[in-house]
């Protein structure tokens, strides 16, 4: 195995193409760590906005006092602004980051060649155009490669260095070093449209578009599901309202035509909301409408849900039942007995309906280090559970949530007991008869008994008495009041409830799984590493885990069964299983809990 080649030269003066936004913090990451910087701008006006882009900006690192007065003056000091393109002729490095046209990329490196040295790295920040094409401008193209900063740049961590099929290797190492240099967090790709972060965000965020357009699920609902069940900083529609719909369809558009990926294919809405000029924050609406042009904060509009149309409990629910002993199902009990339900649980045998009481015991006495809870609560808690290992006991409940294995046999047979042995309406109110299945279809276990429309789904994330949201799922025959008496009560138990019908995946699986396989395809092309995947969606997206991380925890064997139920559900040539997914599932390297997966991690 070859060690990888040392840095080969030291920079000192780097040359800033084009000043906006994305060019004057670029400016300023170099000027901060003492690069001398040439910054060119194609007129006066142009320039005086560069000027003031980076003098607001040090401005604001003042006033936060994370920069002084003199080291202000010291950083613009280090700028040379101009307008005159042969001023960058002694740079070591110059970095374009100009307007994503092709053309003009390719004009300004075809005039490089006659004004910088022969050793000069050439450099473009585009986020969607090929670096090949533009290294094809100019005379050394070996000498070119992308450097994808995020913005804003001065405070984004990960870059993106774009390695061309001719890149010299020497280049690519010697940015490499000078990014980390920079403190900057570089990851290594080939050139394709999107690179890491973008083809794997765009994908994801083009699918919650699609999800919307289909009335799938509302915008507040599509949102609230991921931020909630996968702990995103933002929901993919409020995300795409901060990027701009403009350039998101730029992008989809851009890795579309490189690569005919219907799943790139810009969501029709899209180009309907850009033609129509809502373009996101920038213009004041989007998906969401905006106080004014530029600003964050949302203000009611024609779609948003009424305070009128809470939730309310159409159903007296004061009797839980819960079925099953695993993690979820004794998560669930505590969740109810902690927000004040009587519980009764059953289990196949009386050891393990004693394991989920010394579950909850468990969750308690920790809470109680930590100083989040008291013997008092604990004890009262307890005292609302019920066990039991026969399910006539749930006779009396009002409401009784399912959480058994994911056989779709075992949840049908299970549900036409439950419906001979639970309270039917008779003209009053029959008892709730809830599943808390991920992948499996609710109207089965609906048809399994003689009320369908007092079935419902219920799915709660794990850890249910931490994680916050639980997707309310209905079916076609789900009767609205069913409907609304579960999410009312998701609310009265601290949950977050969101609503959607009863397909493969409901909102979060269905758009974290397919995001899970495009990230599996990308290493199995050899595109990038795993951990420079993981690590670019966590820098660059500001998600809690990367996609690999993620998979080894929650199961490879898990995801794809998933991913086999959503293709089958909607045959999607897209998503298909990753071979590579199916093979380390073949050789049993499922993740953590096999002690192997797309990483090692020892013995288990």
């Amino acid at each position: 195995m070859t060690s990888a080649p040392a840095p080969s030269r030291t920079f000192t003066t780097i040359g800033i193409l084009g000043l906006g936004t994305m060019g004057a913090g670029i400016a300023e990451v170099f000027a901060r760590q003492g690069y001398s910087v040439v910054g060119v701008e194609q007129d006066d006006d142009s320039l005086a906005r560069g000027r003031q882009y980076l003098e607001h900006s040090t401005t604001r690192a003042v006033k936060r006092e994370k920069m002084t007065d003199l080291e202000q003056s010291e950083l613009l000091g280090r700028i040379t602004f101009t307008t005159s393109l042969t001023d960058v002729a002694g740079a070591d490095l110059v970095i374009e980051a100009v307007v994503e046209s092709l053309d003009t990329k390719k004009e300004l490196f075809r005039e490089l060649d006659g004004i910088v040295g022969a050793d000069t790295i050439l450099a473009t920040n585009t986020s969607s155009l090929s670096v090949t094409e533009i290294s094809t401008a100019n005379s050394r193209p070996g000498r070119v490669v992308g450097i994808h900063f995020f913005n804003p740049a001065p405070v984004q961590r990960l870059v993106e260095i774009v390695r061309t099929v001719v890149t010299d290797e020497q280049v690519l190492e010697d940015v490499r070093a000078l990014m980390d240099q920079l403190g900057k967090t570089p990851v290594v790709c080939g050139d394709k449209a999107g690179f890491i972060a973008n083809t794997l965000l765009f994908g994801y965020l083009n699918h919650a578009v699609s999800m919307y357009e289909a009335r799938y699920a509302t915008r507040e609902d599509i949102d609230a599901a991921m931020r909630f069940g996968c702990g995103y900083p933002m929901g993919p529609l409020a995300l795409l309202d901060l990027i701009g719909l403009d350039t998101a369809y730029e992008i989809l558009e851009t890795m579309y035509r490189q690569g005919r990926d219907r799943l790139h294919a810009p969501a029709p809405i899209l180009k309907q909301m850009v033609t129509a000029g809502w373009l996101g924050r920038k213009t004041g609406r989007g998906f969401y409408t905006y106080e004014a042009p530029d600003s964050p904060v949302v203000v009611a509009d024609a779609q948003t849900p009424s305070a009128d149309a809470a939730p309310r409990l159409r159903h007296d629910l004061r009797l839980v039942g819960v079925v099953g002993t695993g993690t979820m199902a004794s998560g669930i009990v505590e969740v109810f007995a902690k927000a004040g339900y009587d519980v009764t649980f059953v289990g196949r045998s009386r050891e393990k309906v004693d394991g989920v009481v010394a579950a909850i015991t468990r969750s308690f006495d920790k809470q109680i280090q930590r100083g989040r809870a008291t013997e008092e609560a604990k004890a009262e808690v307890l005292a609302r559970l019920t066990g039991s290992t026969s399910l006539d006991d749930l006779a009396e409940v009002d409401i009784v949530v399912e959480a058994i294995a994911e056989d779709l046999d075992v949840k049908t047979t299970l549900f036409a007991n439950l419906d001979e042995i639970c309270r039917h309406g008779n003209g009053g109110q029959g008892a709730v008869l809830a599943t808390t299945t991920s992948s499996l279809p609710i109207i089965a276990c609906a048809r399994a008994t003689s009320r369908p429309q007092d079935v419902v789904g219920m799915h709660f994330f794990n850890p249910a008495p931490v994680m916050k949201l639980v997707e309310v799922v209905t079916t076609v025959v789900t009767s609205d009041e069913v409907a609304e008496t579960t999410r009312a009560l998701c609310g009265e138990v601290g949950k977050v409830a969101v609503a959607c019908g009863d397909r493969a995946g409901f909102i979060v699986n269905a758009l974290l799984f397919p995001y899970l396989n495009d990230a599996v395809r990308m290493l199995e092309a050899h595109y990038a590493t795993a951990d420079d995947i993981d690590t670019a969606m966590k820098q660059g997206c500001a998600l809690p885990m990367g996609p690999f991380e993620l998979l080894d925890v929650v199961g490879n064997d898990v995801s794809l069964a998933i991913q086999r139920e959503l293709y089958l559900e909607f045959r999607e040539p897209g998503f298909a299983p990753a071979p590579l997914l199916e093979q380390l599932v073949t050789a049993g390297y499922l993740g953590r809990k096999t002690g192997r997966g797309f990483r090692d991690y020892g013995a288990r």
